[in-house]
C-alpha cells in the first residue's frame, strides 16, 4: 500500500492506493485526518491489514511532492489529488477513479454505490437512502454504512442529511460536512 497525506484547503486527507500483484492499482481510502493525527491514525489501517494480510512494513508513506507518475499506484494518487483539487476549485462535480470497496460488507457496498448516485449540490435524507437500498426502515443501518465510508468526498456521504433538514453526522466532523455542502451550493440548515 502506498500512503500520502495531502493538504486540502486547511484540512488534511490521507490517501491510500493498493499496488498488489499485477492488477491495476485502486484507491482503498481517501479520508480526513483530525488535527494532530498521522496516516497511522487512519480508520482503515487495521481493516486493510486484516483484509489483505498486511503488516506495517507493507505500507509505504510517500510525501505528496515525491509521488511519481511512472509508478502506477503513485500515478493513481496523483490523479486523485488532481481531481480533488479540481473539485475544491469548483471545476469538477464527480470523480472518475478506480476504488476498492471490497472492505465493506455487501450492504455497505450497496449504500456506497447509491451514494455515488446523489448529484453534486443535492442532498437526500437517510430515510430516502434507506429506501433506495431496499431497506425502508433501515435509516440507522444506512447512517452506520455512511460512517464506514472509506472514500470521503469521492463517495459523497456528506450529501446525506437528516429528514428534518439538519446535517446529521459526519465522520470527518460537521465542520467539514458544512464546508463540502456549502462548496456545492447547498444551503445548510443549522
Amino acid at each position: 500500500m502506498i500512503v500520502t497525506i495531502a493538504a486540502v484547503e486547511s484540512h488534511q486527507l490521507a490517501l491510500i492506493a493498493s499496488r498488489h500483484g499485477h492488477s491495476s492499482p485502486k484507491l482503498v481510502e481517501v479520508n480526513w485526518l483530525q488535527v494532530g493525527d498521522s496516516w497511522h491514525s487512519s480508520k482503515s489501517i487495521p481493516k486493510l491489514k486484516k483484509h489483505y494480510g498486511l503488516v506495517d512494513k507493507d505500507f509505504t508513506f510517500i510525501a505528496q511532492n515525491n509521488l511519481s507518475k511512472s509508478e502506477p499506484a503513485e500515478a493513481l494518487l496523483l490523479e486523485a489529488l488532481e481531481q480533488l483539487a479540481a473539485y475544491f476549485k469548483g471545476e469538477r462535480q464527480a470523480f472518475d477513479l478506480p476504488l476498492d470497496i471490497s472492505l465493506g460488507t455487501d450492504f455497505q457496498q450497496c449504500v456506497w454505490q447509491q451514494l455515488q448516485q446523489i448529484p453534486h449540490g443535492e442532498t437526500i435524507s437517510y430515510a430516502t437512502l434507506a429506501q433506495r437500498v431496499g431497506n425502508p426502515k433501515g435509516f440507522r443501518a444506512v447512517a452506520n454504512a455512511n460512517g464506514k465510508n472509506p472514500f470521503s468526498i469521492i463517495i459523497p456521504c456528506h450529501r446525506v442529511i437528516a429528514s428534518d433538514g439538519k446535517l446529521g453526522g459526519y465522520t470527518g466532523g460537521l465542520d467539514k460536512k458544512t464546508y463540502l455542502l456549502t462548496l456545492e451550493g447547498v444551503e445548510v440548515k443549522r
